[in-house]
């Protein structure tokens, strides 16, 4: 039986890959709509170059972060809406500004919802004709010697709350938090400890499954594939990284000696 591939799942493949609705769609029906394979089969096609491509975010809504008066713990939150337009609506940005001021009182980790939120998300799906949701909400404790960094961008859609340990300037935690919003590859850890096995295995059976395709023997294509690992954990390690602002530099040396990054969270609007 031909799955049945709706234009909403095309189009979150084509915010994810940046190719075109019918390349798109037909990788979906090749891999009977599963979404991982598809982007999967979309980049061994494409060889790589896909992962150049800056994400763009699925879906309207807006990231809200604030921080506890004592500094002791912060949240971070995202309201979605159907259309921009709403999106940008001052009513909207309030509404997410008070869901993450009524999380700081919250038990670390996920937080519900509560009848003050739920009442006021009814009110505006009422007055606004849209399906208005919030789409998470997470509280992180500062712990001993911690402190936190931010950063929301302009249009709302994309925020990160950085979560240090030691001595690490506002200014510092800041610059931080925008590389994290603007790098390419975007990280996926702290060091390279944090790196999700899944993310790294995906990875190894790509670059086997290209090497093979051109032809390598499957000796040479290990090696080959080890050496790409190893470069990707680099990559995707957060103080790895090369500092946007100054390739120079990595973060961890921004960091100094007395600074370290215990976690991270970058949420963009849509994007799970």
């Amino acid at each position: 039986m031909t799955a049945t591939i709706s234009a909403k799942e095309v189009m979150n493949l084509r915010h994810k890959t940046g190719l075109s609705m019918m390349e798109c769609k037909k990788a979906l029906l090749e891999t009977s709509g599963d979404m991982v394979a598809a982007e999967d089969a979309l980049r061994l096609k494409m060889k790589g170059k896909m992962d150049t491509r800056t994400d763009r975010a699925a879906g309207e809504g807006r990231i809200a972060i604030k921080i506890a008066g004592d500094g002791t713990s912060a949240v971070i939150c995202e309201l979605r809406a159907e259309t921009d337009f709403t999106a940008k609506n001052e009513e909207f940005a309030a509404a997410i500004d008070r869901v993450a001021e009524l999380a700081l009182a919250s038990p670390a980790g996920d937080v519900p919802t509560n009848a003050e939120v739920d009442t006021m998300i009814d009110q505006l799906r009422i007055k606004t004709g849209e399906n208005i949701s919030v789409a998470r909400c997470t509280k992180l404790d500062a712990g001993a010697d911690g402190s936190f960094g931010t950063y929301v961008h302009h249009d709302g859609k994309t925020g990160v709350l950085l979560h240090c340990q030691g001595t690490v300037s506002n200014e510092t935690a800041r610059d931080i938090c925008m590389h994290i919003t603007a790098a390419v590859p975007r990280p996926e850890g702290v060091s390279r400890d944090d790196i999700p096995a899944d993310v790294i295995e995906r990875q190894r059976k790509l670059a086997m499954d290209l090497a093979l395709q051109e032809g390598k023997p499957e000796e040479i294509a290990a090696k080959i594939v080890e050496g790409k690992v190893n470069k990707l954990y680099a990559d995707l390690a957060l103080i790895e990284q090369p500092f946007v602002k100054d390739p120079s530099t990595k973060i961890k040396d921004l960091l100094g000696a007395d600074g370290s990054v215990k976690a991270f969270l970058r949420w963009g609007v849509g994007q799970d």
